[in-house]
């Protein structure tokens, strides 16, 4: 019953429809016909043979027979008769049980499935729709983006072309909608003049179209647009787009400063007005050997260690956790308390890379831009290329198989104090992770995966940090919709801020459990202005105040929806 307004809408809608309702009339008619016309001969015949029946029981003989059910209490004796059964027999299975189902199919089945699926993916959105955000493409970028806006509550719509996509994802839980995305009617029927923001993650071609599509009639809309070749930049800009993501570029230079050959200085990933978070890798550093509370690291300089990263997993450490080669720790304070740590131990990072090349895997878009941010600070590398092109050259390139060890000795190998792999294929990078360390088990590696569900992988294969694409490019976006600065910390890791929920009010943070129950930690307190690094546990939440906490997506997802705010 639910689609049946659907139904009844097709029928009068479509001029095919209306011409098969016609056959369909002219079909039943046809039977009728049949009935009646066997009725009266199953009379004469069986005066013929001595037997008298009312008409009901000619109309329910020549039923039962049409319908092969034959029952055998009514039968003929003559051969007239069992030839005249035949007959009844043979045009009821053509009638009623092949053409029948067919037309079942066609006028009733089809209409209600096709209703169906347009009710699951529709052409037009209701019209109060509002503060939505329109995606115009699913690809592993926008499908971890979705899942951010579904924690945060906020409503959107993707637009797919073709029916069979749109009702596969439909049932995969994303919400979409038929519609050409080139159409600037399809905008309209997505209320795009009350949507928060578009997101265009096509090719750049198709950006360019979409973005320009939109500019005719939604001047104010803000677009966000990817782009892959930095030559398309400037064209989507003049085509209209808010903002334009490299998220090759953004990616390339994020590989870069998670190594510990990356800068000398701590690498700040995170502002918030007066208060940063910063990471440095402890390798070389009189820190490597001392417990936390031995660092004195609160005490000399005003920074709180608020996590450390061991091979790809994030620790909230306790005082006595002891400093390993391969920790980095992640700092908190402010941001000159950050430059005089930065003048103590920025030297010993100096002399472990002095002279020892970065390796990088693979010279497309994201080695590149490692590449170019190494060069900016003149840190040396090489890269590891497979492919030869013209505009490949110079002492910088290797040429080669990461996986043969003649290459690796080529690149320095055995000196390196760190290798990203950056080949778009999560498989390869896979397979070189695992053969990189167990050459070097006391080397750096970090790798790209292109799709999230590869990076707990890659963790296994020995990568110590592992960059996914698809996380990178939904935090941009998501924060540009809240207008903020990306707060990406590593995969897996996002430090996010919101005010103090209701269920929060009066409790002190030992009380509220937010750790226990939540995996997040609250990392600063904003109240009256002031920012309170790493609160006390004894202090209370209250109205007005922000938190700023750090936990992994899943910690994240969990906060939200313990504590409604």
């Amino acid at each position: 019953m639910k689609f049946l307004p659907a139904v009844v809408s097709s029928f009068v809608e479509s001029k095919t429809i209306k011409a098969n309702i016609r056959l369909l009339v002219k079909y039943l008619l046809v039977i009728i016909a049949l009935i009646t016309t066997y009725s009266i001969l199953f009379h004469y015949i069986m005066a013929m043979e001595g037997q008298e029946h009312s008409w009901i029981t000619g109309f329910y003989w020549t039923m039962v027979v049409m319908s092969t059910l034959g029952f055998g209490d009514i039968t003929f004796t003559s051969d007239l008769g069992r030839t005249f059964s035949i007959v009844v027999l043979l045009s009821g299975v053509i009638l009623l049980l092949v053409l029948l189902p067919f037309i079942f199919i066609k006028f009733f089945f089809a209409p209600w499935m096709e209703a169906q699926a347009r009710s699951r993916a529709p052409r037009e959105l209701p019209s109060d729709t509002r503060n939505h955000i329109i995606i115009t493409n699913f690809d592993p970028v926008t499908a971890a983006l979705i899942e951010k806006l579904k924690s945060y509550k906020k409503d959107y719509i993707v637009i797919i072309e073709d029916l069979s996509k749109a009702l596969d994802l439909y049932d995969k839980g994303i919400k979409v909608a038929l519609g050409n995305i080139d159409d600037p009617q399809t905008y309209t029927k997505m209320r795009a003049q009350n949507a928060a923001l578009v997101v265009a993650s096509n090719s750049d071609q198709v950006n360019t179209n979409i973005t320009l599509t939109l500019r005719e009639d939604f001047e104010h809309i803000p677009i966000i647009t990817t782009a892959e070749s930095p030559h398309s930049v400037d064209i989507l800009q003049l085509a209209g787009s808010s903002l334009v993501l490299q998220l090759y570029d953004i990616m390339g230079s994020s590989l870069a400063a998670w190594t510990v050959a990356g800068e000398c200085k701590s690498n700040i990933i995170n502002r918030y007005k007066e208060f940063v978070i910063a990471q440095s890798p402890a390798m070389g550093t009189p820190l490597v050997g001392k417990t936390l509370a031995q660092s004195k690291l609160r005490e000399t300089f005003g920074l709180t260690v608020i996590g450390i990263w061991e091979r790809g997993k994030f620790i909230i450490p306790e005082p006595d956790y002891i400093i390993e080669r391969t920790s980095v720790l992640v700092l908190a304070g402010l941001e000159a308390s950050l430059t005089q740590y930065d003048e103590v131990y920025s030297f010993y990072h100096i002399c472990k890379i002095a002279g020892d090349p970065v390796i990088i895997v693979g010279g497309g878009r994201v080695g590149l831009a490692v590449a170019a941010r190494f060069q900016q600070h003149e840190i040396p590398y090489l890269i590891i290329e497979k492919n030869r092109r013209k505009s490949e050259s110079g002492s910088h390139f290797v040429f080669g198989d990461a996986a043969d060890i003649h290459t690796l000795e080529k690149a320095w190998f055995e000196k390196a104090p760190a290798a990203i792999i950056t080949s778009h294929d999560d498989a390869t990078n896979i397979y070189l992770t695992k053969y990189l360390r167990s050459l070097r088990p006391d080397m750096q590696i970090l790798s790209r995966a292109s799709e999230d569900r590869n990076v707990s992988t890659l963790h296994r294969a020995g990568a110590d940090f592992v960059m996914s694409y698809a996380s990178l490019g939904a935090n941009t976006i998501f924060n540009f919709l809240i207008n903020e600065e990306t707060m990406l910390l590593a995969e897996g890791l996002n430090i996010f801020h919101l005010p103090t929920p209701k269920t929060l009010f009066g409790k002190t943070l030992m009380d509220s459990g937010i750790r226990k129950k939540t995996g997040c930690t609250i990392i600063a307190i904003v109240k009256t202005g002031k920012t309170y690094i790493n609160p006390e546990p004894t202090i209370k939440l209250g109205k007005g105040e922000e938190l700023i906490l750090i936990g992994t997506y899943e910690a994240e997802r969990s906060f939200l929806a313990e504590f409604s705010a």
